[in-house]
């Protein structure tokens, strides 16, 4: 089970829970984007798991211009020196196919205008693994496309299903597509430790979460999660 996660404590829950990697973003209300140096240290000194961290330079398509390519690589070039285990991006051409050149870590696969196709050029590249929701907008819809990709790979790189996952349809999506790793963040609402909380005013933009509400990663979850895969695997 990899979690996707944006805290310090969302790292610790999802290690406790069982989880084997993390991946780290910020921004998960616009898909999740590029996090911190400092979010990145300071998790590497809670947790002993495996910490891959999103290039993302911004919300939106996959179509990024030399200036934005340059952010992606100083990106990475500094988030490596502070400790990341691996790295997850995708560059797309503005024919939806993956932009070989520039890729070296996928996960816009969904946004492909041929995901079959898009799944042997990945493979070719030498790539480890690919995180799906089989091109829909959960990993359940996606699930015909995901067990097709599964069947594709024949182990030649690790489908990973993501998108919606939960205690209710993990055990479907998993025994149907095949699928050895998934993907979700497993989150809960935590209320704001605030005791002053000004209503009306919030710092962002419209489609904003609660102001004293916090996202996070949910350690009974994660081991609920664990426990069923682990279930259904035998291990």
């Amino acid at each position: 089970m990899e979690v996707c996660i944006d805290s310090v404590q969302s790292a610790i829950h999802a290690e406790k829970g069982g989880a084997v990697r993390v991946e780290l973003c910020s921004n998960l209300m616009e898909g999740g984007t590029t996090p911190s140096i400092g979010m990145l240290k300071v998790i590497k000194r809670s947790v002993s798991i495996p910490v891959f961290v999103m290039i993302r330079p911004r919300g939106g398509d996959f179509i990024y211009t030399p200036k934005e390519f340059d952010v992606m690589y100083q990106d990475l070039c500094m988030l490596k020196e502070a400790g990341a285990d691996g790295f997850v991006f995708g560059i797309l051409n503005q024919d939806g196919s993956v932009e070989q050149e520039m890729c070296e870590e996928l996960i816009a696969i969904d946004m492909t205008s041929n995901i079959s196709e898009a799944l042997e050029k990945v493979i070719s590249l030498g790539f480890k693994r690919v995180l799906t929701s089989g091109g829909d907008s959960s990993a359940l819809e996606g699930l015909p496309v995901i067990t097709s990709m599964v069947k594709q790979a024949a182990e030649r790189i690790v489908i990973m299903p993501g998108g919606g996952i939960n205690e209710k349809n993990l055990q479907r999506i998993l025994q149907q597509s095949g699928a050895k790793e998934f993907h979700c963040s497993a989150r809960s609402s935590v209320s704001s430790h605030m005791t002053f909380k000004k209503e009306g005013i919030s710092m962002g933009a419209a489609l904003t979460p609660p102001e004293f509400s916090v996202k996070v990663t949910d350690e009974r979850k994660v081991k609920s999660l664990v426990t069923m895969a682990s279930d259904l695997w035998g291990t």
